[in-house]
């Protein structure tokens, strides 16, 4: 085996490059994740307000619910 050719590595160039995507694809499913509620929030209250239901009597104690929480990241 050659010698040169085991010596090569991505250094810590290609550890920050990579640990950079890794912190901004985080980022990027939280803020995902946060607007899918959102726009699931949005939805059960459109269809809420169309059905003639008031906003109050609607079930909206689950944990997909509210556009506050954060999301779970687990």
């Amino acid at each position: 085996m050659d010698p040169e050719s085991v010596a090569v590595t991505a250094g810590l160039g290609g550890f920050v490059s990579f640990f950079l995507l890794a912190v901004a694809l985080y980022f990027l499913m939280r803020n995902m994740t946060a607007r899918m509620r959102r726009m699931a929030y949005r939805d059960e209250q459109a269809k809420a307000a169309q059905t003639g239901l008031d906003a109050a009597q609607v079930d909206l104690t689950g944990p997909d619910h509210g556009p506050e929480q954060e999301p779970d990241l687990r």
